[in-house]
């Protein structure tokens, strides 16, 4: 990654809504335009994603979506509203967002939940992409968080029993994700806390067979927990906002931009197969799996990186 560098724009924008979302600019004002999408949803940017981009070459823009971070409202207060943060609202905040800034096309960069927004955008705005490079490969179909709030049970037994058994019994056998959002918006202050955290401590579980991996969402501040947490079960609780496949199903609309899929071996919370599947369909993409890498760690952020740097290059040959 490149070193610390701080923005030099900066500012809050009104989308609607009652939503403000930060934002800033770093990088060099003549640069070439791009747009850092975080994961989640509602784990906000910070100033190591400012260190993907080489601020020689890039102009890259930086925000927080809506609900997180130094967005406001915060999603942490359960009196917060969230039916107007959904994949629709996301994406229309990205082209007011490049609209708000004067720029006409940009790269779109993504981590993990930030992937699959970044794919629902391009499908939608194909005419608005440069080129993509995405790390840790997500397409909000129901099968990945199936996968992640059940089927890792059989691999992690005794930490599922765990998660679940914070829930009413007649809500274990059906949507987790939706049965925590329930208990995310609970009136009672101290459910709501100890929902946050052991979605968290679930979280940093089934992320834990990476090497080296060392647990971060669990080890966070209770208000960080709680709009990351409320975030992701009412994302995940409602498939995403998308029909289910329908990234997959609307890939012929951004074959011909160019794109680099980066994905570690280890990520066994998010399998190597959706990225795989993405990349047979994307005749412009490349495919890096990193062998030393889970869902991020090892290598992945060197190897993202210089997948950024190569983009740059195809798109503005020296």
């Amino acid at each position: 990654m490149y070193p610390p560098v701080e923005p030099y724009d900066s500012g809050h924008l009104e989308v609607g809504d009652g939503h403000a979302l930060y934002w800033e600019v770093v990088g060099s004002p003549g640069g070439l335009p791009a747009v850092w999408l975080h994961g989640g949803p509602g784990a906000p940017a910070s100033p190591n994603s400012r260190r993907n981009f080489d601020p020689a070459r890039y102009r890259a823009v930086i925000f927080d979506q809506r609900g997180c971070g130094r967005s406001r409202p915060l999603a942490s207060d359960v009196t917060a509203d969230l039916s107007t943060n959904t994949t629709d609202h996301l994406v229309a905040d990205i082209e007011r967002l490049r609209v708000h800034l004067g720029i006409d096309r940009w790269v779109v960069v993504g981590g993990s939940w930030g992937v699959t927004l970044a794919l629902v955008y391009a499908q939608r705005h194909p005419e608005q992409v440069l080129g993509m490079v995405l790390g840790a490969v997500t397409s909000g179909r129901t099968r990945e968080t199936q996968w992640i709030t059940r089927d890792m049970g059989r691999v992690f037994p005794r930490e599922w029993d765990r998660f679940v058994g914070l829930l009413p019994e007649a809500e274990r056998h059906g949507d987790l994700a939706a049965a925590y959002a329930r208990l995310l918006a609970s009136r009672d202050k101290a459910l709501c806390e100890e929902a946050a955290r052991r979605w968290c401590e679930w979280e940093d579980t089934h992320m834990s067979l990476a090497p080296g991996y060392e647990p971060h969402l669990s080890v966070r501040e209770l208000s960080w927990q709680m709009v990351f947490a409320r975030l992701v079960t009412h994302y995940w609780g409602h498939g995403c906002f998308l029909a289910d496949n329908e990234v997959l199903a609307n890939m012929a609309r951004i074959a011909h931009i160019p794109a680099t899929l980066v994905h570690g071996l280890h990520d066994v919370s998010g399998p190597l197969d959706t990225a795989w599947e993405l990349h047979k369909v994307w005749p412009a993409s490349r495919l890096v799996v990193v062998d030393d890498a889970g869902h991020f760690g090892g290598s992945m952020g060197e190897r993202f990186t210089a997948a950024i740097d190569a983009m740059a290059d195809q798109l503005r040959p020296a």
